[in-house]
């Protein structure tokens, strides 16, 4: 099992760039076809025209949207070329949400960027990561929007507690942890809720050791009930210097309202390192 077709985000985000790099080290790894989907916030142009003075300032937004996009497609194609890679640009009209989910269940991994909360230009929708994972169909590669990342995958931490969404990350991430150095089970546990049992533990271990992961342990680290899973993973997955966390993405829809798992709510905030999930 590989990759080989991956789906990278790009807008005019200051983490753009940096997404593009990662991308390319995993097409390049993975002998896969890189696909760049140009999805930025559009304003609705019915709220610009019944207003009186705006219609001057939408044309103009489109205008500097066209420049800035016709400037990133060939950034996205020097850097294919650069490193000879094979890949597509796509750059569709309508909603960005919708754009990426079509585009993503075509794709073997789709790899999206973390919201910054100080960058304007990584806002694209409203819960438009969060959407994406639910929406996709298949695994998503998350890159916070901090931190250099010069490997990834060499040291894998799974988030497994015996869910069909764990178990469901843990299928789709294969081709990395395969490839991995290191990786470790990870079972968190609170004096109410005890870990993950150890046979399960036990029993992954076997089966990803049967499809070539080399060295496999498994640890269960304590948290008190006021910490939360996602802080816990976090923080053991930066004491042990992991670059790659694997988990289950947990949500659903309810009456137009998204609603998300703790632990997914958590990381998807306050991650350190790329997180692949999948729902």
């Amino acid at each position: 099992m590989s990759y080989k077709t991956i789906m990278v985000h790009m807008d005019t985000s200051t983490r753009a760039n940096a997404r593009l790099s990662l991308a390319l080290k995993l097409a390049r790894r993975f002998g896969a076809h890189l696909d760049g989907l140009f999805a930025t916030f559009e304003p609705n142009p019915r709220e610009f025209y019944v207003m009186a003075g705006t219609a001057d300032y939408y044309d103009t937004h489109r205008k500097l949207r066209r420049e800035q996009r016709g400037a990133i497609e060939r950034l996205f194609r020097a850097e294919l070329a650069r490193a000879q890679v094979d890949g597509a640009w796509i750059a569709p009209e309508g909603n960005p949400i919708t754009a990426a989910m079509q585009r993503s269940r075509t794709a073997d991994l789709t790899i999206l960027g973390q919201l910054n909360q100080d960058d304007p230009e990584s806002y694209v929708a409203e819960n438009f990561p969060e959407t994406v994972l639910l929406g996709a169909g298949g695994p998503v590669l998350l890159m916070p929007y901090t931190g250099n990342f010069e490997s990834i995958g060499e040291r894998v931490l799974v988030a497994w507690n015996g869910s069909r969404e764990s178990a469901r990350a843990v299928h789709d991430a294969m081709p990395f942890i395969t490839r991995a150095a290191h990786v470790t089970i990870g079972a968190a546990s609170t004096t109410f809720a005890p870990a993950e049992s150890q046979a399960s533990c036990t029993d992954l271990a076997a089966m990803l050791a049967r499809h070539g992961a080399t060295t496999v342990d498994i640890t269960r680290f304590d948290r008190d009930a006021t910490e939360s899973t996602g802080d816990a993973l976090l923080s053991y997955a930066a004491d042990g210097g992991y670059d790659l966390l694997v988990m289950g993405g947990y949500g659903h829809a309810r009456l137009q309202e998204l609603v998300l798992g703790g632990a997914t709510r958590s990381i998807l905030a306050t991650m350190t390192l790329p997180v692949f999930m999948s729902h």
